[in-house]
């Protein structure tokens, strides 16, 4: 009997499973992924765990417990390599070929890194190991740490190796933080955040190279503008990309760069007639937010995704004993743990759209905005406010209209 055949260990790949497993399905599933151990939660990774209050085991996914279970084929050091849309096969890097009764693509995202970021001394984080092999180097309490990019992963490491108490210079290239994610100037207070957490913030600072010394080890990075801010450790956090380059020669249909990347499926997350995506490298068309694109990854996101997927592939595989459940609707969340502060933002905001202040005030240690575009509410920004916006969500969950979401404040 064919099995299912998730390629990818990632959250959405055995939140799937589960899913799966939990709808009724008891047919064999196949589990690849080319990492030899189970991935991690990623969000403790770049904050206790980082930090040193928790050991990487208690950052152990929970579902992973289960996959014994689950009654799972787990195939771990051994990665997808390409995908027979048509005849529902996908071939792995060890020369073998798994034939399958549905697929699911959750293999997730790597960090984006820079062509020079190789030496010793210079790390991005993803993964568990990525985390240790960081923190090991964070114990010899080194003078300076320069952290290239002032996203979320950039931010939470500054903050983190500042509440260990080491030097850190933060360098961003555009002019405000998080523009795209955070528009309106909401991204200002992320930067007034840092700095007074005593992180040296430069921003429009344009990394040209990593340096190294005599001994080949990390030594700074210089700006283009000919300036050399020295560091025995550089942490490049400039954002991740999906892990899709294996399927280039697939029949799927992948997006550009310029369209957010990813595999492009309907709104149900269905790829192709037996395929479906998930988490990182979903790109699907949100009905929600009317049919906008979205590629999303979150953590809630792998969570939910997987959960609705799980029964998706269930529905292709046996559509009279399952249901397809239909388009996937979801109102986008993450948090993020900076200093003693709490970000959160739920929904999707684009440039253009309008903040409106409706608590508080940026500048205080709380405060609410709400984005506005014509009638409706596309995000909710917080700071130290999670009651508010969970409220938020389950609001907007129902309705955008921005009479609704406003009225709750």
């Amino acid at each position: 009997m064919k099995a299912l055949v998730v390629a990818g260990a990632s959250l959405g790949g055995m939140n799937t499973v589960q899913s799966a497993r939990s709808a009724g399905y008891d047919g064999p599933i196949c589990l690849v992924d080319p990492s030899p151990v189970l991935p991690h939660d990623r969000p403790p990774l770049t904050k206790q765990v980082l930090a040193g209050e928790w050991e990487l085991e208690r950052a152990r996914q929970p579902v992973a417990d289960k996959l014994a279970e689950f009654d799972v084929d787990l195939r771990l050091g051994v990665a997808a390599e390409s995908l027979d849309v048509a005849g529902l096969a996908v071939g792995l890097d060890d020369g073998s070929r798994l034939d399958a009764s549905a697929v699911v693509l959750a293999t997730g995202s790597r960090a984006r890194s820079l062509p020079d970021a190789t030496a010793p001394g210079t790390h991005t984080l993803r993964t568990g190991a990525d985390c240790l092999a960081l923190r090991g180097e964070l114990d010899l309490r080194p003078e300076r740490v320069v952290v290239i990019g002032a996203g979320f992963i950039g931010a939470e490491v500054a903050a983190t190796c500042r509440s260990r108490g080491l030097e850190v210079t933060m360098l961003e290239a555009d002019e405000v933080p998080l523009g795209r994610v955070l528009p309106g100037g909401m991204g200002a207070f992320m930067a007034d955040l840092h700095r007074s957490g005593g992180v040296d913030v430069r921003l429009g600072a344009r990394p040209e190279a990593i340096l190294t010394d005599d001994h080949g080890h990390t030594s700074g990075v210089r700006l283009d503008d000919g300036e050399v801010v020295p560091a025995r450790v550089v942490v490049v956090g400039i954002g991740a990309v999906p892990a899709v380059d294996w399927l280039a020669g697939s029949a799927l249909s992948l997006r550009s760069p310029a369209e957010g990347g990813g595999v492009a499926t309907d709104a149900t997350l269905l790829a192709a007639p037996g395929v479906v995506a998930v988490g990182d490298v979903a790109s699907w068309p949100n009905p929600l937010f009317d049919g906008e694109v979205m590629r999303v990854e979150h953590w809630e996101n792998a969570i939910d995704q997987g959960a609705h997927a799980g029964r998706r592939v269930l529905a292709e595989l046996d559509p009279k004993r399952w249901d397809n459940p239909g388009g996937f609707s979801s109102v986008p969340w993450f948090w993020s743990d900076q200093y003693d502060s709490k970000i959160q933002m739920v929904g999707r905001a684009r440039p253009g759209d309008e903040p409106v202040v409706v608590s508080g005030a940026p500048g205080e240690d709380r405060f609410v905005v709400l984005y506005r575009r014509g009638g409706w509410c596309t995000a909710a920004l917080g700071l130290n406010r999670p009651r508010d916006l969970v409220r938020a969500r389950m609001a907007m969950s129902e309705s955008l209209a921005w009479d609704g979401v406003a009225s709750l404040f």
